[in-house]
């Protein structure tokens, strides 16, 4: 359980550091790179939300609010990607 919630914890810290990153980098290519990052640890969180649930570590009304939460960013960093292209 500590280990997941590390992970989890790590994975979700990484979303808004890559997106403060590739702000920093100066062209629309190197910030699309950086957000096509954040995507994949916002897929990272929501495995480990899934497998949280699975495991037992989360109700089911947790599940679905946290993993609705994710499912949302990942749609807002997606529209933003190819908005960007």
């Amino acid at each position: 359980m500590y280990g997941l919630t590390s992970q989890l914890r790590r994975a979700a810290a990484s979303i808004p550091a890559y997106i403060a990153e590739g702000c920093v980098r100066g062209s629309g290519p190197d910030f699309r790179r950086f957000l096509l990052v954040a995507l994949g640890s916002a897929s990272e969180v929501e495995y480990h939300i899934f497998l949280s649930h699975e495991l037992g570590y989360l109700d089911k009304n947790q599940y679905e609010s946290l993993s609705g939460n994710a499912t949302e960013l990942k749609r807002m960093l997606t529209s933003f990607i190819q908005k960007l292209s």
